[in-house]
């Protein structure tokens, strides 16, 4: 057991803190990520999503339909929740509660969970992250988006119904979206990629996890953490009352066991860093949701292990 802690959790931890190094030694610009930004979210992770969905079975992939009702439905749940906290509770408007409601409700998939994943349970792995990953980017990141987009517009033509349906559309067309979608429509219709495609998207897929991390920790070392209830609530909703939720809605599934446990370790990991790319990328305040990135990324030294314990 501790080979594989050590093994799951050394390298995320080591990695991200060697971006919150680089970071704090001004070796890179911590303030300007646009470009490591778009690597990761227009290229290397959208490449890998598509590579592990469209490599997938269809029959495989059917099989695996329950956990994705757990992860689509978890997080839905857990973002309703912190959008409805941050509006009421804490008088936030929508773009800054989405980002904070995104950086609650969604893992760190990208970063923490491949490694994870692949210490603990193999190739195989890759599977459960890759469905994680595509749950999230098809049903909160065009969630997000379009309350960002309809920020971010200006003028009548943001207003009314018609605003709303523009805002969805264009966050439908990101990568980040549109390539877990492919994958998943690639395999459902039973299409072998050839071997140069399949090598191609896997090769700039295998830096997103990496540089991922590595991005999370340099994000990290330009937040100044600021603590307070709508921090810790939120670090507690994500490392804790997350994992707890999937183990509800795992009761009433028919999922085999490795399933359950990598369903219950995923929705365990610290929140993710698409608060925070998708704040700096509106120009929203990025604190709150670097705050929470910092405080659940510490938690989970302590809430990660157990969960890998437990199951």
């Amino acid at each position: 057991m501790t080979t594989i802690l050590l093994n799951a959790l050394a390298p995320i931890f080591a990695v991200m803190a060697l971006g919150y190094l680089a970071g704090w030694m001004r070796d890179i610009d911590n303030r300007h990520v646009g470009e490591l930004t778009a690597l990761v979210m227009d290229f290397a992770l959208p490449a890998s999503l598509f590579a592990a969905t469209a490599a997938t079975p269809r029959a495989v992939l059917l099989d695996q339909l329950p956990l994705v009702g757990v992860f689509a439905g978890s997080m839905l749940l857990l973002y309703t929740v912190s959008f409805a906290m941050q509006r009421t509770l804490y008088g936030l408007g929508a773009a800054a509660a989405s980002v904070q409601a995104l950086t609650v409700a969604q893992p760190n998939y990208a970063a923490a969970g491949l490694p994870l994943s692949a210490a603990v349970f193999g190739p195989a792995g890759t599977l459960y992250v890759a469905l994680a990953l595509a749950t999230a980017s098809i049903v909160l990141s065009p969630l997000t988006l379009a309350v960002l987009e309809a920020g971010s517009a200006r003028g009548p033509r943001a207003a009314g119904p018609a605003g709303v349906i523009r805002a969805i559309s264009r966050s439908l067309c990101k990568p980040v979206v549109l390539a877990p979608l492919a994958g998943i429509a690639i395999s459902l219709l039973g299409i072998e990629l050839p071997d140069a495609a399949e090598r191609s998207f896997a090769l700039i897929g295998q830096t997103a996890g990496g540089v991922a991390l590595f991005l999370t920790g340099l994000i990290l070392s330009a937040q100044r953490t600021a603590l307070g209830t709508n921090v810790w609530s939120g670090a507690l909703l994500k490392n804790v009352a997350h994992p707890v939720l999937a183990m509800v809605l795992l009761a009433a599934l028919p999922l085999d066991a490795e399933a359950r446990r990598a369903a219950i370790l995923l929705c365990a990991l610290p929140s993710g860093f698409f608060g925070a790319l998708f704040s700096l990328r509106y120009g929203v305040d990025s604190g709150l949701a670097g705050s929470t990135l910092i405080v659940s990324s510490l938690a989970s030294a302590i809430t990660l292990p157990i969960a890998l314990i437990l199951t």
